[in-house]
């Protein structure tokens, strides 16, 4: 089984953790990146086997799969125990809700965050300007963490276990954090939470490498 992964690529590592969690070895082969470029020139493998150009990708003995949910859903799958999605139709519904929630409405008051770890534009207006859109995502960011917390309230996981959903908002959180969003110190139960989960090994790796790609790779961003 052969992973294409970025350093720097949240859906890539939502793939990497879940194959740690399922115990699945895998080889993994890091795409090039850099701030100011992304991932271009494209890695020619990348564009051989993914019509949208990107990872991840996951080679399983000549099946290729792309996109981090439909990975995650053919090795829950192609490998069900230990299963990363509830059992029942309505539960397996609100885990891949939940995913949605993280990669395409968390997400989207994370992305004008994004600068933050670019080497800053010359150009002072529009320095202020991506400065504006953060605080103004940052306020949005607040908001969710508040509806999070009161969903977590008693609760280890998500659902009744460890899924998908867990792993796609914790990713989704890492990186606000790690673009200077505000800290997650006044909302206990999501805290907690971020916690628990840093603490497992798989989700641990994946932390520990994006901090060190951070290290190589991006402009220093301050935290809070």
């Amino acid at each position: 089984m052969t992973l294409y992964s970025g350093p720097l690529s949240l859906f890539s590592r939502k793939v990497e953790i879940a194959l740690r969690e399922k115990a699945l070895p895998f080889e993994r082969i890091m795409v090039p990146f850099s701030q100011t470029a992304g991932y271009e020139p494209r890695h020619p493998e990348v564009l051989a086997l993914n019509p949208k150009r990107q990872v991840p990708i996951l080679n399983d003995e000549g099946l290729v799969v792309y996109d981090s949910t439909i990975i995650l859903e053919y090795l829950d799958e192609a490998y069900p125990q230990p299963s990363l999605y509830p059992k029942t139709p309505a539960e397996r519904a609100r885990c891949r809700l939940d995913e949605l929630f993280a990669d395409e409405i968390l997400f989207m008051a994370v992305r004008p965050l994004m600068h933050r770890s670019e080497p800053p534009t010359a150009d002072r207006n529009k320095r202020v300007a991506q400065e504006t859109d953060a605080l103004i995502a940052e306020a949005e960011l607040a908001r969710h963490y508040c509806g999070l917390n009161e969903r977590l309230a008693g609760r280890d996981f998500l659902g009744e276990a460890l899924s998908v959903a867990d792993i796609g908002l914790f990713m989704t959180l890492l990186w606000a954090l790690r673009l200077g969003a505000p800290p997650l110190a006044d909302y206990g139960e999501l805290a907690g939470w971020f916690d628990r989960l840093s603490g497992r090994p798989a989700f641990a790796v994946a932390a520990e490498e994006v901090a060190e790609a951070d290290r190589r790779l991006s402009y220093p961003v301050k935290r809070r």
